[in-house]
């Protein structure tokens, strides 16, 4: 199978080699805006041949769009311009409901699978790219009904060879969910970051006292804008709503310090506890 992959970063990179890796990608174009991220690309064998999006996506049996998803947004309606009733169109935006609406009248909508790897670093870039990434992890597909039998049957054996579990949800189920597993992460490792580099002036300081805790919590601070901000301007409505929910919670354990209400505090972090058997299950 001839694969076409706009966006040869982190996600797009990651997926084409385990296809690979797994003899589903016969030969894979590459299309990206960075024709440094192409270069490497070609390097590191995650792409074949460079290509524009005319011709990669006349050349392939499946195009992935792995590109931040308000420009998928916008260009997904023009792949589908180009594509046939044999070729299958599939994203991996964080995001859903926008990118479905984009298309939900085009004449080619059935030949869309609208698809989230929930995977991702604060990596970016082809160099990013490992092949075992999405090993474990659940790939979400929405809006499934909307898709054509046989494009719905490829994602999902693109998924399986990913070695990746299926979760099958309504686009706007998936960003509400998102928003409270995935987004508010983000979120809450932005502001700390921010916090700490306002408080805390001494760099080197924050260097040599920074436990592997704090290390892991801001990790995702390192993400770029340039991917995120779009994902917070798409899924803006249940992004608010968590956050008015952490800073609830925030405010809780402010309160508690304020009031040396020490008994409720433990209360709220027992609470907060509960959290651990559900992630180990």
């Amino acid at each position: 199978m001839k694969i076409s992959i706009i966006g040869v970063g982190l996600i797009g990179g990651s997926m084409a080699l385990k296809l690979r890796t797994k003899g589903i990608a016969d030969f894979i174009y590459g299309t990206d805006h960075s024709e440094k991220h192409l270069n490497e690309a070609l390097e590191l064998n995650i792409i074949d041949e460079k290509a524009d999006l005319e011709n990669g996506i006349k050349n392939s049996d499946l195009i992935i769009l792995a590109i931040p998803v308000d420009a998928a947004k916008k260009l997904l309606p023009k792949v589908l311009d180009l594509v046939s009733e044999r070729q299958t169109v599939m994203d991996a935006g964080s995001t859903k409901a926008g990118i479905v609406s984009a298309v939900k009248d085009h004449p080619n909508r059935a030949r869309f699978v609208a698809f989230h790897p929930m995977w991702g670093t604060e990596n970016n870039g082809p160099k990013s790219a490992v092949s075992e990434s999405f090993s474990g992890k659940a790939g979400v597909i929405c809006n499934q009904e909307e898709s054509a039998a046989d494009a719905l049957h490829l994602v999902e054996k693109v998924a399986e060879s990913l070695d990746m579990h299926l979760i099958y949800m309504s686009a706007e189920s998936h960003d509400i969910h998102t928003a409270y597993i995935s987004h508010i992460s983000h979120i809450t490792s932005y502001a700390l970051a921010n916090t700490v580099l306002e408080k805390e002036r001494e760099e080197e300081t924050i260097f040599q006292l920074a436990s592997s805790g704090f290390s892991s919590t801001v990790r995702l601070a390192k993400s770029h804008p340039e991917m995120w901000v779009p994902i917070f301007k798409q899924n803006k409505e249940n992004v608010l709503d968590v956050l008015n929910e952490h800073i609830s919670q925030l405010r809780k354990f402010k309160s508690a310090l304020e009031k040396e209400n020490f008994e409720y505090l433990g209360e709220l972090i027992s609470n907060a506890n509960k959290i651990r058997g559900i992630l180990e299950k």
